[in-house]
């Protein structure tokens, strides 16, 4: 419950600051977590409080939506994908297809949890993903929360060692403070996903379908958005 709190409250503070993209895609987790609550709710008072929130925060969630789908201009194309809890079929390959191409030169990640051991392997596979579909890519830096030195710091900078002899400089750095989770190209394309990169189900073994093929590898429930903007600019990094 607390977890659909947090996410309601936050969206409804991006709505206020006008930040209407962010907003929505809060506002979707949170009535997801607002749901699983309501199915373990026991009495029908509880419930019945519950399905008027949901009810409430969905229609402010269709009215976002409704607004974003009238503002679009040829600069910013907007879509979304929702990816059911336990659904397949969207490995980092499938959802950033459309933003690979030649012209893309450097890729920016803000994503507070490449922390862990199981978060950095993701953010690998994903490098390899944008490698393979740009040709031209000179940089890839990375924002993120600080970890352990042995699952986070030791294999960045391994994987920095790899990038380097593909001709890719990755950059590094550090935020106490971060929250969001965005990825910037600089083709134009920004994708924001509710989960960060970390949306795939941990596997159930080594030896089972899904473990090394991520189009089979089932997902957590979450919320992608894509837009695209010409005048998409580099972001400032600073340590903290």
């Amino acid at each position: 419950m607390e977890a659909a709190k947090d996410l309601l409250k936050r969206a409804v503070d991006l709505e206020s600051a006008k930040k209407f993209s962010e907003a929505l895609i809060c506002y979707e987790e949170g009535i997801q977590n607002l749901l699983r609550v309501m199915g373990g709710c026991q009495s029908e008072a509880e419930k019945k409080e519950m399905r008027r929130k949901v009810e409430e925060y969905l229609g402010r969630a269709e009215q976002l939506k409704q607004m974003l789908k009238d503002s679009e201009t040829p600069e910013e194309r907007i879509s979304y994908i929702h990816i059911k809890e336990g659904e397949a079929g969207h490995s980092y390959g499938k959802v950033f297809e459309g933003c690979l191409d030649g012209n893309v030169e450097w890729v920016e990640i803000e994503d507070p949890y490449i922390r862990a051991r199981h978060q950095v392997h993701n953010f690998v596979r994903f490098c390899e993903v944008v490698l393979k579909g740009c040709k031209r890519l000179r940089q890839i830096q990375l924002m993120t929360g600080s970890g352990e030195e042995s699952s986070q710091a030791v294999p960045l900078r391994e994987l920095k060692g790899s990038l380097k002899e593909h001709g890719v400089n990755l950059e590094v750095t550090y935020s106490s403070t971060l929250h969001d989770r965005e990825i910037r190209f600089s083709n134009g394309w920004i994708v924001k996903i509710g989960r960060g990169l970390d949306y795939f189900q941990k596997p159930k073994g080594q030896f089972t379908i899904g473990y090394n093929d991520f189009d089979l590898r089932p997902c957590h429930e979450t919320t992608i958005e894509m837009y695209h903007r010409l005048n998409t600019k580099k972001f400032k990094s600073t340590k903290s």
